[in-house]
């Protein structure tokens, strides 16, 4: 499948910044092929980087929706908005959603559906603490994120959802995960798939990393098998470092 390598800006960059930054990373990726791209900015330059973009093979992907239409939810943003924007996706279960801003299991399984029933296509992150990993909980830890977020989809619509392994110690930390600590969970997830479906349809799933992904060890992440893209924080805030990454699949 097509590896799919997105730009998660989080809460950096202002119209300005945005506009530079998404027309670095259109001019740059004209030479980049066989992986799709997409950028996250945040929502308030979400219609400067969809009207740059538009025009290229680039996606515009949010950084988090809420799982209702409408409603008396202030400060939230509901995928159908996010849709009439031009978003393709949503990242969704993000480790700084769940650990700053407590989203539960619970919350991130009412998104995952609510974006899809919108005509977006999440991605859906799952990880582990370093006390998780430590103690040996990180398949377990895994397994009931994508289990809670994914049990009530049916077949047809799975191959609409990514997932992004995204271990909490390695993001922003400089400390990546290990190609073979990687693989591992890679596999893990594969496994989990395939017990909630089937194998053929586990196997429609891409499955990205995410921590601490940068120019430097992008290719030999690049290289392990059952990884599928990346999802990009800091490094994506540097138009000739993001593309680095994305070449990372040639």
């Amino acid at each position: 499948m097509t590896p799919l390598v997105v730009g998660n800006w989080k809460m950096h960059g202002a119209l300005a910044e945005a506009s530079t930054l998404a027309r670095g990373v259109v001019n740059g990726a004209r030479d980049v092929s066989g992986v799709e791209l997409a950028l996250a900015p945040p929502f308030t330059s979400l219609p400067t980087v969809a009207a740059i973009t538009r025009d290229s093979a680039i996606a515009l992907a949010a950084q988090n929706a809420h799982w209702e239409t409408r409603g008396a939810f202030t400060g939230e943003v509901s995928p159908e908005m996010l849709r009439e924007l031009g978003c393709r996706y949503v990242i969704l279960g993000h480790s700084e959603r769940r650990h700053i801003f407590t989203e539960t299991d619970e919350m991130v399984a009412k998104k995952v559906p609510a974006a899809i029933a919108a005509g977006l296509q999440p991605i859906l992150c799952v990880g582990e603490t370093l006390d998780e990993r430590q103690a040996d909980k990180t398949d377990a830890v895994v397994s009931r994120q994508l289990t809670s977020a994914l049990k009530g989809l049916n077949k047809g619509v799975i191959k609409f959802v990514s997932l992004a392994y995204e271990p909490v110690w390695a993001i922003g930390t400089g400390h990546n995960a290990t190609p073979q600590q990687v693989e591992e969970v890679h596999r893990g997830v594969r496994r989990v798939l395939a017990q909630l479906w089937d194998k053929e349809h586990a196997g429609v799933c891409r499955i990205l990393y995410g921590g601490s992904v940068k120019p430097e060890n992008a290719g030999e992440l690049a290289a392990v098998p059952e990884l599928d893209g990346f999802l990009v924080g800091g490094a994506s805030l540097q138009a000739d470092g993001f593309l680095k990454i994305a070449r990372a699949f040639r």
